[in-house]
């Protein structure tokens, strides 16, 4: 900008000739970042060499972009930055060879390995030409291995650094292979001996078998001149082309600051996770469409708003690509449609959740190979998203079924596959996406739902969606609060300007449109529907100065002449710790604002530590031997104001009961908070994140979490305000327990105390039970009273 920067030379590398350089691709989850570290460790401690480990990623949560940057060396290292040229690459995401430059940094005669499912000659159709060029022209030694294979086969899912770490071993000699295997092996037993021993052989097979896998491939002459792959993207808005896709490619450093200035109000186009396309994902969703009941179920929990139903014209059927299955839709609403379930393949995260909790007789979804379906449903995704789009304006979505019909407004999210937090997320901007102004509290929502240059939040073809945005940590509360009270301020004034207009008793159609705007309530779609005419007859103008006047003010307001639904979102840690003292101001300002707080028990953003909402215990950061003090019942709490709309709900364990609970919140005038438990990484469930909303059905049964509504309405009615929607728990509570490692790791490291402790925690969960019995019955004494 100011021309007086100093020349440098790109090319320039700094090097050591003992020193190896390795590089890694990976993704987020996979145990590529963990397997480096224990490789830093094991050359480290069985050498006299010095190690040293840089590891950048990128800002989503698991599935986002891992690089790991490895140097070895016989003198000590003094090079403070990641590597600019590398001895050895390895990348295990086979989708990554269409993203981004995978050997632009490897040497002349450097080794590349590659995870892939491809053959040799799947690799000639497959890679993309500057790939095998780069390969060619530097005469870089390639390798592929099938880690995911490998990893399915012993038990391992999608977890390759195993297969991963063995390969690099055999492949740098860093270490003699008999000695990198020994000391590989024992590192398993250090990394995973207290997940059990089933862990542990599972790794050992691993290590085994990779050797076993490992391919070298002969790299043809005529790669030497490959030519360039050119993806077609289509029509793309200028902000992807000239900001977004270079940051998805990881070009953001060749980019001028001049590319940056128009867009240095800090303001970021919605929707741009949608030109991600990831394709990371080995397994995706397979529609059977003669299973299919039409519960839309699948849809409704997907974490990442990848599987949709659509319903069709006969035009639209007739139009259709070929493929494009559809079975007649269900219901009266629905009469003379076609149906069908869409997936988006190429950005769904393979979690599997839609296909555990299908409830058809035989499953209409199941995991299939990803590769097939990838190519297969791309047009048709393009054609249902696009051309088919959404209909939601043919049922109220008062139940679950048709609240899938409506457009999700978040959508292919950086949440972890399988996450318990954005499904809530996701349904809550199906019911009010189009007049959502959401104020997000810094934590994992922040991040999977903003994580540059991906914004999930998006808009619908008429240009509608929710206003998001983050502030920090501890003033999200307030901060929500503020736009509350903008909002507000600004009905306020226009009220103001149109009650001063009729005063002037100019002849005009705005005097009754005027009259009908000031006696609605909070119906948006009739606020929507006097605003859209309000704004043709104010544009024609009056004659008259005041009444004009009065109009233009009127007009510099009209974003808010439709009613706005204010959302805050924010985790427990958050929720119940650090950001508390301004939630609890929040909801006792008696405004008209709602709080929803996805519930993991953990800071799980910031590395899993104890919050005030871990339970008895559980083992947390901060509380290695299990959590000694109970869970802190927020919700409860605040239904000790008596005018706060306060919710606990599971989505996995009653759908309807959290949609119903979601309706309630925004309809109630006045503060409400609606309390969601979300299973997460960090609780390490046994079964896989693809069960997490069997996990949430399971934990009510158990007793270990506990749904329930308290109405302030229902109180003004002289009915109970306290509604308890779950049953009295049937489940095994420890059998609960045991299926999570944050507590069967507590039976293994403290055996001596752990038994204790689980019974508290069991005797904790019955008391909080009893608590909201009692509340239950309070509120009944007090309704039959009145």
């Amino acid at each position: 900008m100011t021309h007086t920067s100093l020349e440098w030379d790109p090319s320039f590398v700094a090097r050591d000739e003992s020193t190896m350089r390795c590089k890694f691709w990976g993704v987020g989850g996979d145990g590529t970042v963990g397997a480096n570290k224990s490789a830093i460790k094991i050359i480290g401690d069985n050498t006299d060499k010095y190690v040293q480990g840089y590891f950048d990623y990128d800002a989503k949560k698991s599935n986002g972009l891992t690089e790991s940057h490895l140097r070895f060396s016989d003198n000590p290292i003094h090079s403070a930055y990641l590597l600019d040229e590398a001895d050895f690459i390895s990348c295990s995401p086979q989708a990554y060879v269409e993203t981004y430059d995978l050997v632009k940094q490897l040497k002349d005669g450097g080794t590349f390995l590659l995870n892939t499912i491809w053959s040799d000659e799947e690799l000639e159709e497959k890679l993309p030409g500057q790939l095998k060029r780069d390969i060619a022209r530097k005469n870089i030694e390639f390798y592929t291995i099938n880690a995911s294979k490998v990893a399915e086969e012993v038990g391992l899912g999608q977890r390759v650094n195993m297969v991963i770490q063995t390969a690099f071993f055999a492949l740098s000699k860093v270490l003699p292979i008999d000695d990198s295997i020994k000391y590989l092996k024992k590192s398993i037993v250090d990394s995973y001996g207290h997940k059990g021993e089933d862990i542990v052989n599972m790794n050992y097979k691993a290590v085994d078998k990779a050797l076993e896998e490992l391919h070298k491939v002969e790299v043809p002459e005529a790669w030497k001149d490959a030519e360039d792959t050119v993806k077609d993207y289509g029509e793309e808005p200028e902000f992807i082309t000239k900001m977004v896709r270079p940051i998805i490619n990881l070009k953001e450093d060749d980019l001028p600051v001049s590319t940056y200035l128009p867009y240095d109000d800090g303001t970021y186009m919605s929707g741009t996770s949608r030109f991600e396309k990831r394709g990371i994902s080995l397994h995706v969703p397979e529609w059977h469409p003669e299973n299919c009941i039409q519960c839309n179920s699948c849809s409704y929990v997907c974490p990442h708003g990848t599987i949709r139903p659509f319903l069709l014209t006969e035009e639209e059927k007739a139009n259709a690509p070929e493929g494009f299955e559809t079975i007649p839709a269900n219901g009266k609403n629905f009469k003379g449609y076609e149906y069908r379930i869409q997936v988006a393949t190429y950005d769904c995260l393979g979690c599997g959740n839609c296909a555990d909790i299908c409830p058809a007789k035989e499953k209409a979804l199941t995991m299939e190979d990803a590769g097939p379906q990838r190519e297969a449903q791309k047009e048709n995704w393009t054609y249902a998203d696009e051309v088919v789009g959404y209909k939601g304006n043919l049922a109220e979505p008062n139940n679950p079924k048709n609240s899938q019909f409506r457009q999700p407004y978040l959508e292919f999210n950086g949440a972890c596959a399988g996450c318990g937090e954005s499904p809530y997320a996701k349904l809550i901007t199906q019911l009010y996406g189009d007049h959502m102004i959401i104020a997000n509290a810094t934590g994992c929502s922040s991040i999977w739902g903003s994580s540059v240059p991906s914004m999930p939040y998006c808009k619908d073809p008429e240009g509608r969606g929710p206003a998001w945005a983050n502030s920090l940590f501890e003033d999200a509360a307030e901060y929500g609060y503020g736009m509350a009270l903008a909002q507000k301020s600004n009905h306020s004034l226009l009220t103001k300007y149109m009650n001063k207009f009729i005063e002037l008793d100019i002849y005009s159609p705005l005097n009754d449109l005027f009259k009908e705007w000031l006696d609605l309530g909070k119906d948006y779609d009739k606020s929507r529907e006097v605003a859209d005419k309000i704004m043709e007859e104010a544009g024609k103008g009056v004659d008259n100065k005041e009444g004009q006047e009065l109009l233009d003010r009127i007009l510099s307001l009209k974003d808010y002449l439709a009613q706005k639904s204010v959302w805050i979102y924010g985790g427990d840690g958050w929720s119940y710790d650090i950001g508390f003292g301004g939630l609890d101001h929040v909801l006792a300002s008696g405004e008209d604002i709602n709080v929803m707080v996805f519930d993991t028990e953990v800071y799980s953003n910031t590395g899993g530590q104890s919050s005030k909402a871990t339970p008895l215990a559980a083992v947390a950061k901060f509380a290695a031997s299990g959590k000694k003090v109970r869970k802190k019942d927020l919700g409860l709490m605040m239904t000790s104001y008596g005018y706060v709309y306060v919710a606990q709900v599971a989505m996995g364990a009653n759908n309807m009961q959290t949609l119903k609970a979601i309706r309630e919140a925004e309809a109630y005038n006045g503060p409400s908070l609606i309390i969601g438990y979300a299973p997460c990484i960090n609780h390490g469930l046994k079964c896989g994140m693809g069960k997490t909303q069997e996990r949430e059905k399971l934990a009510v049964e158990a007793g270990y979490w506990h749904m329930w509504r308290f109405n302030p309405e229902l109180a003004e009615e002289g009915k109970n305000p306290f509604v308890m929607d779950s049953k009295e728990p049937t489940g095994d509570f420890q059998e609960f327990l045991q299926g999570e490692v944050r507590y069967a790791s507590l039976k293994r490291e403290f055996p001596e105390f752990a038994d204790e402790l689980y019974a508290a925690a069991e005797k904790a969960a019955k008391e909080r039970y009893a608590a909201y019995l009692d509340k239950l019955n309070q509120g009944a004494e007090i309704a039959s009273e009145a």
